[in-house]
């Protein structure tokens, strides 16, 4: 598909004012993608931070390509023990921006389908699929894929002004990114279709209301919140948060047969870890565990 001139119809125009749209294009286009994802590792922490601030980080193609490899990084380096995916600015992610997409022909029959399946979609299943455990620290507006990028994660802690935002219906459109997977899981197919449906900004307080987020907090407290949560994640029992983390998301697709299954077979290969055998020892021993990850 032709690469739009803007971004996306799943991001949201800024609640602000922001630099003019040739500067904006410039500078994605102008600057290496480490600097649109910065990156650093902290205490087992990697922590991901999307840096378009002034296109309310709306993602392009190489930037989702990037990030994707981050989180694929991230789940085989033992070192890496948790995720912190925030953002720059005023806003989380205005959802994707196309443009710097590979340059396309004729469009023809399948090429929507094809470009969803290989771009929103295979950012969500990245963040699913994560060996490790991934925050979100949603800093402002996260709007469409934006809005599902958050959710996907497997913790979400949210500032007091950020604000979740279905898009899509403003227009006429479905939503991508897996919104119609995530939202009914998460808090039921009525309330998903009501966000679905009418596109209203979702204040931070009636989505934690919702169940949508674990936690809001004051905005000058989300980055050292988002820190202490990642850091006694990446003190844990690494290996049996990524089983149960892959127990849990499996759990609403499968029946109780496959699901018990599946828990008894995560039994047994967490059984055979370090960090298992640490825990059974120091809970024996009646002394605090230390985990490695391993």
């Amino acid at each position: 598909m032709t690469p739009s001139p803007s971004p996306s119809p799943g991001s949201v125009p800024p609640a602000a004012p922001v630099a003019p749209a040739a500067s904006d294009e410039s500078t994605a286009h102008a600057e290496p993608v480490d600097s649109l994802i910065l990156h650093a590792t902290d205490n087992g922490v990697s922590w991901l931070t999307l840096n378009r601030p002034d296109a309310m980080n709306a993602v392009t193609w190489d930037q989702r390509e990037r990030l994707m490899g981050r989180l694929a990084d991230a789940s085989a380096d033992p070192g890496v023990r948790a995720v912190v995916l925030t953002a720059t600015g005023k806003g989380f992610c205005a959802g994707a921006d196309l443009r710097g997409s590979p340059p396309a022909g004729e469009r023809v029959a399948g090429d929507v389908a094809r470009m969803i399946r290989d771009g929103a979609q295979r950012l969500i299943t990245a963040v699913l699929d994560c060996e490790k455990p991934v925050i979100a620290a949603v800093n402002g507006t996260a709007a469409g894929l934006g809005a599902h990028l958050a959710l996907a994660c497997d913790l979400v802690l949210a500032a007091e002004s950020a604000r979740f935002i279905e898009v899509f219906v403003r227009r006429g459109l479905v939503p991508d990114g897996g919104g119609a997977y995530l939202l009914p899981r998460l808090i039921g197919p009525q309330r998903a279709k009501e966000l679905l449906f009418f596109g209203d900004a979702l204040p931070a307080a009636e989505a934690e209301r919702l169940g949508l987020v674990n936690r809001v907090v004051p905005d000058g407290e989300l980055a050292k919140t988002a820190r202490e949560w990642a850091e006694r994640l990446a003190a844990g029992p690494t290996r049996a948060l990524a089983l149960t983390k892959q127990l849990v998301n499996a759990s609403l697709d499968t029946d109780r047969t496959a699901a018990f299954a599946a828990e008894a077979t995560a039994q047994e290969i967490n059984m055979t870890t370090a960090d298992a055998q640490e825990g059974v020892a120091s809970f024996v021993a009646r002394r605090h565990p230390t985990f490695h990850g391993r």
